[in-house]
């Protein structure tokens, strides 16, 4: 592999399964405004998205609250889910030996997410992964997913053509962010959303443990 490449991954469902806290404060920040929740598989599907389209998405059609006063509400939620004793975020198994793999094999590796850099600079000093990657990009950096800007921004940053980039994630989001890019789209079946439908989207592989990852990664380029 002559030139330089960059891996970029999701974060939420790709990374750190934080499926179960988003849910649990969705649905109190729902209940503060005297709503009835959105079902559990409506919020998981919705990881990903930058919040204000996140929670447009789920609010009902008759809704008369305001967008604003329900982010905000699920903000003080998640800091309230955050402080709790029992709170867990994990990554995901093997996804710390995955990124060893990956840098020692010389790749350049990034995150392209829908949280905000406060979250996920959170979320990387939690699990002491902030030294693995070389850009991060997140919804305080331009459009969300699957808008291909934060994406092409980080190329950029790096230096690195489309060609030699690819795009790791577990929705249909990062599928369609990676092919609006031009970027090889590879999704994971561990995360939110169906393999079978990150397959209609475009994946152009489905990653079933990320330990298969370097390896596969690697036979792509080589082979071009």
């Amino acid at each position: 592999m002559p030139h330089k490449h960059l891996i970029v991954f999701d974060c939420d469902g790709t990374l750190i399964d934080s499926g179960h806290n988003i849910v649990t404060a969705m649905r109190e920040a729902w209940l503060l405004n005297g709503l009835k929740p959105p079902p559990t598989n409506a919020i998981r599907r919705i990881v990903g998205l930058k919040l204000g389209e996140a929670i447009n998405q789920l609010m009902p059609p008759e809704c008369d609250i305001e967008l604003g006063i329900l982010e905000q509400s699920y903000i003080n939620s998640f800091t309230e889910v955050r402080n709790r004793s029992d709170f867990t975020e994990p990554l995901y198994p093997g996804i710390r030996n995955c990124l060893k793999s990956l840098r020692a094999l010389g790749f350049q590796l990034g995150i392209a997410t829908g949280k905000s850099r406060r979250g996920l600079l959170r979320t990387l000093k939690q699990h002491s992964l902030g030294a693995f990657f070389q850009v991060l990009k997140t919804a305080d950096d331009g459009p969300g997913k699957p808008s291909p800007d934060i994406l092409l921004d980080a190329m950029d940053e790096i230096g690195v053509e489309p060609k030699n980039t690819a795009m790791i994630g577990d929705t249909t989001y990062d599928i369609r962010l990676a092919i609006n890019a031009a970027v090889k789209p590879i999704g994971v079946d561990w995360g939110y959303h169906d393999p079978i439908e990150l397959k209609k989207a475009g994946a152009s592989i489905i990653i079933e443990e990320c330990g298969s990852l370097p390896a596969t990664l690697r036979g792509i380029w080589d082979k071009g």
